[in-house]
């Protein structure tokens, strides 16, 4: 999740565009850079870009200051494709140094694409795939089209997620931009106009805007802008006024980095999925860096984590068991290797770490590595340390999470857990290619599905405001209900600073029963009905503790009238397969935790005695 920034006006372009970058860097600070038009006596690009956070930056233009023209496009990058160095740094410019592009998201055919331009001989300098568009639409120009149509034609050659904007040095006045599944909103200006991935980048200059659609393409000058398809017809455009201040807006409108990353949790679910799997169904993972025929030598899998982290691990094993046939191990990687694990070349060592930085994950992966076992790291931190000592890796493309208590790192976490227990299915021959490509299917339907939990959240919120007194919640769950109950009881000991645990529903009666006491609110996690015979197991669980006068909230199937007349409240959920409901029932609980947190007048975003990412073992 990069941050894009440009402009046109009367302002010096590179002063705006840095600006609007530093307020994007929560979406990437792996590196930043920036390209404005020189108008001296031969027009010229300049572009300056460094790796690492936009402090870098500041200190490159120092010493080469730029010209004060008012045209110029920017970016600060979270990697994706290429290393974070000066080299893959955006913007990308053409061969000749006429076109400038910044990219956020995911061209998924760029690799034939780039075999195109290696052909006709043109040089290629970075390993990204933005570099590509730079080419191409430099080609266009060469022959004579004009900028926009050659951004037009082009995007309708890529395939994936992207926001694209670009400058040419011989077109004044002018910027471009283009979106497909990825943010980019216009800023309107008076004498000058804005390109961003957010509104906090141009906030302080104004506060209308513009929502693209869409497969639209936007061109900007000093005094307009205008709005068309990738076919080059008019499009409608959709104003509107931002409300927030300037604080705010860098939250994008959320009091909590927290609220707005669980509201990010469609978005982030769809990147870590995209370019995994073909038209057909049939799933490919260019990050992973091992061979099928190691992947069939595989006998076992041991999957190392902590916190949040381990619980996505624990939905896994139910996941990877049930579609690979492998035994499935889930460790607290803080205690692997002191209990003497057995592993060897024919185990696979999953590490599972947001940040990929974490202390003991990476204990844990290094005594794997000595004990000669393989490993795979799941991770959202590009170029961070676990991937880079692990033997394969899948990153989540989550983007940059900023809250400490984590939400739609846990939901990536899943989705990828997901992905590499279908893709070694599919490479062993557990499941039928068409088995495969429903369950990814019914994984590509997810976004829409979560979106539809947040948009009826509102029980839930209003259940945070009659709780907030409350000293003590339980959650309860079986099968993989059981760890999403881990994860909301988490969630409420991070943020409100209460007493919560999370059981698995079986062992009621075998001693947490005596916690039961009377109006004790429990959450209960309901499978979908089918699954064996867990759904009435649960059904009879949630009747034992509202016998002992528990006030039961309940999690299920919207249409599941079996439970409904146990439940004190019932939260519903779409229905889908047993082994994905961990998406749509961890969503409710991460909400309520944060209102909760917020009506105890706690800070959402950084709770008391934690930090992000654990560095010390």
């Amino acid at each position: 999740m990069c941050g894009i920034v440009g402009y046109v006006g009367t302002k010096p372009a590179g002063s705006v565009v840095v600006e609007g970058l530093r307020r994007l860097e929560y979406r990437g600070y792996d590196s930043a850079g920036v390209a404005v038009v020189d108008e001296g006596v031969a027009r010229t690009l300049r572009c300056v870009k460094k790796a690492g956070k936009i402090a870098n930056l500041d200190k490159e233009l120092a010493d080469h200051p730029l010209p004060l023209t008012g045209q110029g496009i920017g970016h600060t990058r979270w990697a994706t494709h290429g290393a974070p160095n000066d080299t893959n740094a955006h913007p990308h410019l053409s061969a000749d140094g006429r076109v400038a592009v910044v990219h956020n998201g995911i061209i998924e055919n760029f690799a034939a694409l780039r075999a195109e331009l290696v052909a006709a001989g043109i040089p290629l300098s970075s390993e990204t795939d933005t570099e590509t568009v730079a080419h191409l639409i430099g080609r266009l120009l060469d022959e004579g089209v004009d900028l926009a149509t050659a951004m037009r034609r082009v995007c309708v050659r890529l395939d994936g997620a992207f926001t694209l904007v670009a400058v040419d040095r011989d077109t004044p006045d002018l910027v471009v931009g283009a979106r497909r599944n990825s943010p980019l909103v216009v800023g309107v200006g008076e004498g000058e106009n804005f390109l961003a991935s957010d509104v906090a980048a141009f906030i302080e200059h104004t506060r209308d805007a513009i929502e693209l659609g869409q497969d639209q393409v936007v061109q900007i000058t000093s005094s307009g802008v205008t709005v068309t398809d990738f076919e080059g017809r008019p499009a409608d455009v959709r104003p509107y006024h931002v409300d927030w201040d300037l604080t705010a807006a860098q939250k994008d409108g959320y009091d909590w980095f927290m609220r707005k990353e669980i509201y990010e949790q469609p978005d982030a679910v769809a990147n870590t999925l995209l370019g995994r799997h073909s038209k057909e169904g049939k799933l490919v993972l260019d990050e992973l860096r091992m061979s099928e025929d190691d992947l069939r030598k595989i006998d076992k899998i041991i999957i190392v984590a902590c916190g949040t982290a381990f619980y996505a691990g624990l939905v896994a094993k139910y996941a990877i068991e049930h579609w690979t046939r492998l035994p499935c191990e889930v460790e607290l990687a803080h205690e692997f290797r002191y209990r003497d694990p057995i592993v060897g070349p024919t185990t696979l060592v999953v590490c599972i770490s947001q940040s990929g930085e974490t202390a003991d994950s990476l204990m844990a992966v290094r005594h794997a590595r000595e004990q000669k076992a393989r490993v795979l790291a799941i991770c959202n931190t590009n170029g961070s340390t676990i991937p880079r000592e692990s033997d394969a890796v899948i990153y989540t493309h989550a983007g940059p999470e900023i809250g400490v208590a984590s939400t739609k790192g846990f939901m990536t976490q899943l989705v990828a857990c997901y992905v590499l227990g279908l893709y070694l299915a599919q490479v062993r021959g557990t499941k039928f290619d068409d088995e495969i490509a429903a369950t990814v299917a019914e994984l590509e339907a997810m976004p829409a599905a979560i979106q539809s939990v947040l948009d009826g959240i509102e029980p839930v919120i209003k259940l945070a405001e009659e709780f907030a007194d409350e000293p003590s919640v339980l959650f309860l769950g079986r099968h993989v209900g059981y760890p999403v109950a881990l994860e909301g009881a988490l969630k409420l000991k991070e943020l409100a600073y209460i007493h919560a645990e999370g059981f698995a529903a079986g062992e009621l009666k075998h001693g947490p029963i005596a916690l039961i006491d009377d109006q004790l609110p429990v959450f209960v996690v309901v499978p979908p009905r089918g699954r064996d015979q867990l759904h009435d197991k649960v059904v009879s669980n949630i009747q034992e503790i509202r016998a002992r006068g528990a006030r039961t909230i309940v999690l299920a199937e919207a249409d599941d009238q079996a439970v409904e007349p146990y439940a004190d409240l019932m939260i519903k959920l779409p229905k889908v397969s047993t082994l994905l409901q961990p998406m749509l029932a961890v969503v409710p609980l991460q909400v309520f935790a944060c209102e909760l947190a917020t009506r105890k007048g706690h800070d959402v975003d950084q709770p008391r005695n934690l930090a992000k990412s654990v560095t010390v073992e």
